[in-house]
């Protein structure tokens, strides 16, 4: 486990409300998993085990994400179910922050959900999308034209904008999502 302290991060991020504020696109999706998400008792009873552990969260973000679209607002509601309060950093603000967390050791994927205890020590992190959506999203990709053709711009907007659509109404694809956090916040 990391022993830099992330006080000074957290203190410096934004809450959930005025992350929602500043957002310029994409709240819509936001706002609508984060009221349509519904919890199991299993997932509360795990909740409420991950409410002991006194965590604390900061999340590398960005409106335009549409992987931050679909995890922040489950992740919110999760956290104030566990009674973690979240706080929220723009990406490429904190790059000092996020080099620390790249995906495969390369990518600046977001988001990336740090979660830390009372004295700023990384416990867990979590990011930037479930197995399971890394996995439709590697598929979308492969159906897609080599990056050279003419016309990869235009169908990988096109199959991004579904893939959003998708993943903003799909309960099924949430559920994929509270396991995999559930998986690495479990005490």
């Amino acid at each position: 486990m990391s022993t830099i302290t992330h006080n000074q991060w957290f203190e410096k991020g934004m809450t959930y409300a005025e992350y929602l504020e500043w957002m310029k696109v994409k709240r819509e999706v936001v706002n609508g998993v984060y009221e349509k998400l519904v919890f199991t008792p299993e997932d509360l009873a795990v909740w409420n085990d991950v409410a002991k552990r006194n965590l604390r969260g900061i999340v590398l973000t960005a409106d335009w994400c549409g992987d931050a679209a679909l995890n922040v607002p489950i992740v919110q509601r999760i956290a104030e179910q566990s009674q973690i309060e979240l706080r929220f950093l723009i990406r490429d603000e904190n790059l000092e922050l996020m080099d620390q967390y790249l995906t495969n050791g390369t990518s600046r994927a977001i988001p990336i959900f740090v979660f830390i205890d009372e004295a700023g020590v990384m416990k867990e992190v979590w990011g930037p999308c479930s197995p399971e959506v890394q996995n439709l999203i590697t598929e979308i990709r492969s159906q897609l034209p080599e990056k050279d053709a003419a016309d990869f711009k235009e169908k990988q907007l096109i199959a991004y904008e579904k893939f959003e659509d998708h993943i903003a109404e799909d309960p099924s694809i949430w559920r994929t999502v509270i396991e995999s956090v559930k998986a690495k916040l479990k005490p």
